[in-house]
């Protein structure tokens, strides 16, 4: 049986790394399209090399984000291919590039973080979410809430809850990445990222910036390259509290989370790897679709709009003692395999 799993951002190579490694136990033959999404050396290159992905069967190179461009070229990779299945991750527009080309070609998709929803129809991920789901017909959810999400949207696809594949990839990568944590960095700290379209709109991340150094904190900031090409675009300096390091792979990004006091962050995944390594995290946006960190405490909203909380937020900000398991138990990977393998669509 043949899978064609799509991929074209730093999340979705680390979901990949699990879920590769349990489709070939399974016996599948797996074609890796990358889209070419993110396509600095540090947010792409590195994360095959460390996480031990096999090269991608093609690289689309296409350096963008336009899913007009984007679903064309996947169309044809899997004309050629003809596929069992196409697996999709998460809510990127390489994504939903990947789940029109299969819908258009009758070829069935499965989703992997379905049923997930922030309730902000202006995050364009949160509209990915919603569109990929309504056209898979196996939905990989991530925990019991967003499988009643399909639920009570009246979703037609095959809802299985099986966990999230990114913490299948922390309990693989967490050993490695403590061996190399970085002794450089100032203590306490920090991490810091930003990078969504909203928070790197210039005035935004200029107010951001000041925030973030008039609360008395250090930051560890790895610069992301839409950032960092705001940043030097509009002569933003990020002062003197925030310290700007280049772009880091995963296991260094582990890494500096477990040694981190705190999180600031836009990214979900990051909100999900600082409840796993029990690092308090602070969100900077007004709403998340990881709603379970927030509810037991351990992950504070800001809305970037306002960003005044910043400071209180981060000094009160502590990792809940009897915080729960959250989001499966490591194995996601396999389950997933064995329900491609077992399961066929209603």
């Amino acid at each position: 049986m043949k899978i064609v799993s799509i991929v074209g951002n730093r999340p979705q190579f680390i979901k990949a790394a699990p879920t590769s490694v349990a489709l070939r136990e399974r016996g599948f033959e797996e074609v890796v399209i990358h889209t070419g999404q993110h396509y600095d050396r540090e947010l792409s290159q590195v994360f095959f090399e460390e996480l031990g992905l096999d090269e991608p069967s093609y690289r689309l190179d296409l350096r963008t984000a336009d899913t007009d461009l984007m679903r064309p070229a996947i169309k044809d990779r899997l004309i050629e291919e003809q596929p069992d299945w196409t697996l999709v991750y998460g809510d990127t527009n390489s994504t939903l590039a990947g789940a029109d080309a299969a819908a258009e070609l009758g070829i069935r998709l499965a989703h992997v973080e379905a049923g997930l929803r922030s309730g902000d129809l202006s995050m364009p991920e949160e509209r990915n979410r919603i569109e990929t789901d309504r056209i898979a017909q196996l939905l990989f959810c991530p925990d019991e809430r967003s499988r009643e999400t399909l639920v009570a949207e009246g979703v037609e696809g095959q809802a299985e809850v099986v966990g999230d594949v990114m913490a299948d990839a922390t309990r693989l990568f967490e050993p490695i990445a403590r061996k190399r944590a970085r002794v450089d960095q100032p203590a306490p700290y920090a991490v810091l990222t930003i990078h969504r379209e909203a928070n790197t709109e210039p005035a935004r991340l200029r107010e951001l910036i000041a925030a973030l150094n008039a609360t008395g904190w250090t930051f560890v900031f790895p610069v992301h390259p839409r950032t960092r090409k705001v940043l030097d675009e509009n002569s933003i300096h990020t002062g003197p509290d925030v310290h700007e390091i280049e772009p880091v792979g995963y296991l260094e990004m582990l890494a500096l989370v477990a040694g981190a006091s705190r999180v600031v962050t836009d990214s979900g995944g990051l909100q999900k790897e600082s409840y796993w390594l029990r690092v308090p995290c602070i969100t900077l946006q007004p709403s998340t679709e990881w709603v379970d960190t927030v509810l037991v405490g351990a992950n504070t909203l800001v809305d970037p709009v306002d960003p005044s909380p910043l400071g209180p937020a981060l000094e009160n900000a502590a990792f809940p003692a009897d915080a729960p398991p959250l989001y499966g138990d490591g194995h996601a990977a396999e389950r997933i395999a064995e329900a491609l393998y077992t399961l066929q669509p209603r």
